[in-house]
Parts: structure tokens; C-alpha cells; sequence
């Protein structure tokens, strides 16, 4: 091809293409050719530096002694020498003072934010919003009550409130039905039945639940089991609330991290959930 070549004195192969697509023998531009030694050059020192290739049989561990897990230790360790004076001082308080105190109050509910990601959310959603089942933490609703005090031991503890089932006996179906009605209207304590069937012993003369006991507020719209309604209500009477003697009764229960978070966590997430908005 070459003695055909239809561009003589040019500095090409003779490979010609389509009359006058040729390939040409230029050398490469000399920066480039300084940025290909440079990069060897690189990567031989990196080689020697840092681990890489093996040896032989054994790792090479490079002039440095750099490793991962070094890294991260000594990042660990800087976390730590930050964390450490905050960690100490909380040892001996409890969550009221933790809340008093303003500083240690933000170290609390940023330190306490993955313990709740990981311990809490899975139940009550990631910003306290709740989930089918489970309990709202961001209002101002509250079973067993809203202070700081409550909400350490409803941690530490857990809760387990119990509604004995009253489908069959001791309510008939239209009796239930009555119940639910007023329920759901708002205006539970006007039906009869409510004072007659002894429902105040645990809701209250009110309907507003009594706290020491976690029994629910009728009075208002917010509903512990979804969807909430006439329908929610009647099921709830019927089967109860942790019935061990009826198979369809609703299951509500609060594990206790009691052995799972240390008492500094505790008092932490504690005061994570005082100030999701619902804290009393």
C-alpha cells in the first residue's frame, strides 16, 4: 500500500480508507507523554507506600503501615475524644436534668437520633409519625402520660395495657354497636351503657382514660388502631386489647430495653421523644 500511497511526504502508515481516511504515525504530544511516565512513576511509589501487590507468599504492607482498619480506629478515636466529656457528665443524670440543660440537651438529641433510627423507627416511624399499630409519638396523646419521667420508664419497661374482651358476655352485639356509635360521635359518656356496663373504671367518669393505667381517651379523634372509626371501635370492644382468652384480640405491646440500651441511652432517647413536639 505504501507505494501507492496518494499523500507522499506525509508521515502515515499507507493504511488509507475511503480514498483519503489515512492513519497517521505522529509521535503522542510530549505533555502527554510526561502525564504516562509521571503516572508510573505514581503508581510504583504508591506500590512501595501503601499495601498493593503481594510479595510472595505474604502481603506487602507498604513503608507506611497504612491499613483500613487503622483509619477507622483513629477515626473512632477522634469521635470519641469529642463525645467522651459529654458521655461522662451524662453518667450521673437523669433525663429531667438533661432537658435543663441546654447543651447537653443537643449532644442528647444528636447522639440519640441513630439509637432511635435503629431501636425506634421501625415501629413508630422516623420522625415519631407513627405506623399502622403503632402509636403517634409527635402529638400530645399519651396513654400513660408525656413527662420526661413517663417516657424514661415506658423505655426502660415497656408497656403491655390490657382491655378484656366484652363480645358475647358481657355485651350483647347491639350493646357493642351503642358503644362504638358514641365512640366515634365524641360523646361516649352520654350513652348509658358506659356507666352501666362499668367502662368508667378504666376510661374514667370522663372518658378521658386514666394515665396510671394506659387506658385510652374516647373522647377525642385519635385512634389507636387504624383506620379509627365505628367499625375500629366495635372490633376493639369485642375481642379487647392483649386478651389472652380470645384469639382475635388486638395485639399492643412496648418492649423494654431494660438490658438493650444502657441507662445513659435510655435517658437519651428519652429526651428524643420529649422533643419530637408531644412532651408534656
Amino acid at each position: 500500500m505504501a507505494e501507492n500511497n496518494p499523500f507522499p511526504g506525509e508521515n502515515n502508515t499507507g493504511h488509507i480508507w475511503d480514498d483519503n481516511l489515512r492513519e497517521l504515525n505522529n509521535p503522542p504530544p510530549r505533555w502527554w507523554m510526561i502525564a504516562f511516565w509521571a503516572s508510573i512513576i505514581w503508581w510504583v511509589a504508591y506500590g512501595i507506600l501503601y499495601p498493593t501487590y503481594p510479595l510472595g507468599q505474604k502481603p506487602n504492607k507498604g513503608l507506611l503501615g497504612w491499613t483500613m482498619i487503622k483509619e477507622y480506629k483513629e477515626s473512632v478515636a477522634e469521635v470519641e475524644a469529642v463525645r467522651g466529656k459529654y458521655e461522662e457528665r451524662l453518667k450521673g443524670m437523669d433525663a429531667k436534668a438533661i432537658l435543663a440543660d441546654p447543651e447537653l440537651k443537643q449532644y442528647a438529641l444528636a447522639s440519640a437520633k441513630v439509637i432511635f433510627g435503629d431501636k425506634c423507627a421501625p415501629c413508630h416511624g422516623a420522625g415519631g409519625q407513627g405506623n399502622p399499630g403503632f402509636p403517634v409519638l409527635a402529638d400530645d396523646d399519651w396513654l400513660y402520660g408525656g413527662d420526661i419521667n413517663t417516657i424514661v420508664t415506658t423505655v426502660t419497661g415497656g408497656r403491655k395495657g390490657v382491655m378484656p374482651a366484652k363480645g358475647g358476655q358481657p355485651l350483647t352485639e347491639a350493646e357493642i354497636d351503642k358503644l362504638a356509635q358514641a365512640e366515634a360521635s365524641g360523646h361516649i359518656t352520654k350513652e348509658p351503657l358506659f356507666l352501666q356496663k362499668g367502662c368508667i373504671a378504666c376510661h374514667g367518669m370522663d372518658g378521658k382514660g386514666l394515665k396510671p393505667m394506659g387506658s385510652a381517651n374516647l373522647t377525642d379523634s385519635i385512634w389507636r388502631f387504624a383506620p379509627g372509626g365505628v367499625e375500629s371501635a366495635k372490633y376493639t370492644i369485642t375481642h379487647g386489647v392483649n386478651d389472652p382468652n380470645d384469639p382475635k384480640t388486638r395485639n399492643a405491646e412496648m418492649p423494654s430495653f431494660r438490658g438493650k440500651l444502657s441507662k445513659v441511652d435510655i435517658n437519651k432517647v428519652a429526651v428524643y421523644v420529649h422533643e419530637l413536639g408531644g412532651g408534656q
